[in-house]
């Protein structure tokens, strides 16, 4: 990715897809070149968060929400220490930034970060049609004298594509650190950052938990130095099919039954290690009012999630595994994609989306309850 970062409002831009297709608009944020998976997400707010989120890591996200950047950009919301997006598209970029956080706007801070961004086009077509042809490889080019179309496309289909992609170590911190718990210390737990959110461990602190969050290269000797009562695995970008290294970890925690949770990457690294398969959504599912059916309550919620692949396991029937028997606990009502799993003899679970959700909704927040719940039946 080459950038420039000086004012862009006026400089032209283009989106190319790897199939030809051909958007034109202005350039937003950062001036430049870029490349990555295109993918939509149809989150109303918390765009911060989104472009924060290392699961994010070599996508291009395209807003479907027309008017982005309203609320600027603010020092407490990010997920992490850096936007981790490849690009960034929109339709109608808030002229004014209007909150009383905001300590800059969102077009300055993808301009400070280097992210190359295109603002102006029609994203409602641009949706339709991942929507009907599926995630693809993506450019976005600006400037004011930009390469004519056939090198722009060349150059996109020469980009690397996400399936098959081992993204995880890129995005997972190089040593490890300790979140401590607030409040009366209860529990210890260890982390395996494929990818983790900031908030992810604030919850789990919020609870009590001391978490020892380690790089996604952990062995399990690293996991049990910590002396963990349970241990949890992040979200993160890529293909889980190369993720061979968590998997063999996680295999290693199931043998000996200690407490388990597994978000987004963590449970496709969980479908694996019960022995089910992974394959790549359509289109997957981004944003933040996806709607998703816990099968042990019958209760419906409302769930954030940024996730491209999914555990291909069946639906209605309880499956044998090396470690026992497991089921789909939690499935998308709009399309039977499985957003959950659980062991039934020993404690562990696993879910698609996003229960910390940062900018909403806290429907899912009960997971981190039933995590506490079996670490302390397998302490009783």
């Amino acid at each position: 990715m080459t950038t420039s970062t000086k004012g862009t409002a006026k400089i032209p831009a283009v989106l190319v897809l790897e199939d030809g297709r051909t958007f034109r608009g202005r350039a937003y944020g950062a001036v430049g070149e870029t490349f990555g998976e295109a993918v939509f997400s149809t989150g109303m707010t918390g765009y911060q968060e989104t472009l924060t989120d290392p699961s994010y890591h070599r996508q291009v996200v395209i807003m479907t929400a027309p008017h982005v950047g309203n609320t600027g950009v603010n020092d407490e919301d990010p997920e992490s220490a850096r936007i981790w997006v490849s690009g960034y598209v929109v339709r109608d970029p808030a002229r004014v930034p209007s909150n009383w956080r905001s300590r800059r706007s969102l077009d300055e801070e993808l301009r400070r970060q280097g992210v190359v961004g295109i603002s102006g086009i029609d994203t409602r077509a641009l949706t339709r049609h991942l929507r009907e042809r599926g995630a693809m490889r993506v450019g976005i080019f600006s400037g004011n004298a930009l390469p004519d179309a056939g090198t722009m496309l060349a150059e996109v289909r020469q980009a690397p594509e996400m399936k098959g992609a081992n993204l995880s170590a890129e995005v997972a911190t190089k040593e490890p650190y300790v979140v401590p718990a607030i409040g009366a210390k209860k529990f210890t737990v260890a982390a395996v950052d494929l990818g983790i959110k900031g908030m992810t461990p604030h919850r789990m602190a919020e609870r009590g938990i001391e978490v020892h969050v380690l790089p996604a290269t952990a062995t399990a000797e690293d996991v049990y130095a910590v002396n963990p009562d349970g241990v949890f695995f992040s979200n993160g970008p890529g293909d889980p099919a190369t993720a061979d290294h968590p998997v063999s970890v996680m295999r290693e925690v199931l043998s000996r039954k200690t407490p388990l949770f597994g978000i987004c990457f963590g449970n496709q690294i969980l479908g694996r290690a019960l022995g089910f398969g992974t394959y790549k959504l359509k289109y997957g599912h981004r944003g933040i009012n996806q709607p998703v059916q816990d099968r042990t309550t019958g209760k419906v919620e409302v769930t954030a999630h940024n996730h491209g692949f999914a555990v291909d396991a069946p639906l209605d029937k309880v499956s044998d595994t090396p470690f026992g028997r497991a089921e789909v606990s939690h499935v998308c009502l709009n399309d039977d994609v499985v957003e959950g799993l659980q062991l039934l003899d020993q404690p562990a679970f696993s879910v698609q989306y996003h229960p910390e959700a940062a900018a909403g909704p806290h429907d899912a927040a009960y997971l981190f309850d039933r995590f506490v719940s079996l670490m302390e039946g397998q302490r009783a």
